[in-house]
């Protein structure tokens, strides 16, 4: 019955807070113990996973029910979202792709954008590399794909291999990188035949153990091993909170989290989840290693989420 209450009232509230960007967006007050049985399944992203699991932490924590926190890939997430309708969140460290939406309409699911915060891709050597601190984008192309060695790229570099620790294909980390610096082409990097995981923690040991070595994951991997690990500048910008918000950095991204609003109607325990995450999702975002949606961000993902609401009560 309070679950019910509690949907009702958010809906209630709705035009109270539709639309002033200014001003951050304050969604009803869910209490945790409120929702102590159902499930609560999310798969995708391993850059969104310690994001997400953080959140899922704080929620169990306050008496609701365990979410189940797969780290899978934003491409095998949205499989499992879109394709087999297997999960009720979907993480993703890049925007869902029109293939992806036609394949959820295709088993009656329409994907709802939540926007959770902002991460500035790491691309990170050992911490006994001493030569290798800030790389062009160009130099960046070239070490993932057609240098051998490091004095391929600079000749003041050592002559030794370049060893490539990457994510695997199904990773939306992959994705974008690909995007950015190789136009969408994805065959200069694997021709490269860099070693693949979906695992960071697999790719920090990698990158970790050779001064050589180069790789490249979610912000959060690099600020959890700084004392292994170098960030490298890029194009001369550092990635911090200020660069990755006003977009300087060049490999500045959104972080997301999806739902449809048939599964938050049919399960209040996903609904509730998802509004307990978008409040506190700032409180938390920096200490995990990312950086915090903007405010006109983060109220449209509130606004999505009342919208989705609204629709299905």
């Amino acid at each position: 019955m309070r679950r019910l209450l509690w949907i009702l009232l958010l809906v209630a509230m709705a035009p109270v807070f539709a639309s002033d960007s200014e001003t951050v967006i304050q969604l009803p007050e869910v209490d945790p113990l409120d929702f102590p049985s159902g499930e609560i399944v999310t798969a995708g992203s391993s850059t969104v996973f310690p994001l997400s699991e953080r959140m899922a932490e704080l929620w169990t924590d306050e008496g609701g029910v365990a979410p189940s926190i797969a780290s899978i890939g934003s491409g095998a997430g949205f499989e499992r979202f879109c394709v087999e309708g297997e999960t009720d969140i979907s993480k993703a460290s890049r925007a869902i792709k029109d293939s992806e939406v036609e394949s959820c309409n295709a088993i009656g699911r329409e994907p709802i954008e939540f926007r959770v915060g902002a991460d500035a891709l790491a691309v990170t050597v050992s911490a006994e590399n001493d030569f290798a601190t800030d790389v062009t984008l160009e130099e960046l192309a070239l070490i993932f794909s057609s240098a051998e060695t490091w004095s391929d790229v600079r000749a003041e570099w050592p002559k030794d291999a370049i060893q490539r620790f990457i994510p695997g294909t199904d990773s939306g980390t992959f994705d974008y990188f690909v995007e950015e610096v190789f136009d969408e082409d994805e065959e200069p990097i694997l021709n490269a035949n860099p070693q693949l995981s979906e695992d960071d923690n697999v790719l920090v040991q990698g990158i970790a153990g050779s001064p050589y070595a180069v790789g490249f994951f979610g912000y959060a991997y690099y600020a959890e091993n700084q004392d292994v690990l170098n960030i490298l500048s890029i194009e001369g910008i550092e990635a911090n909170a200020q660069t990755t918000d006003d977009g300087s950095y060049p490999l500045a991204r959104p972080l997301f989290i999806y739902s449809d609003a048939g599964i938050m109607a049919e399960k209040p325990q996903v609904a509730a989840f998802i509004s307990f995450y978008l409040t506190r999702v700032n409180d938390e975002v920096i200490d995990v290693g990312y950086f915090p949606a903007s405010a006109s961000a983060l109220n449209a993902a509130k606004a999505a989420f009342v919208d989705a609401m609204k629709t299905e009560a």
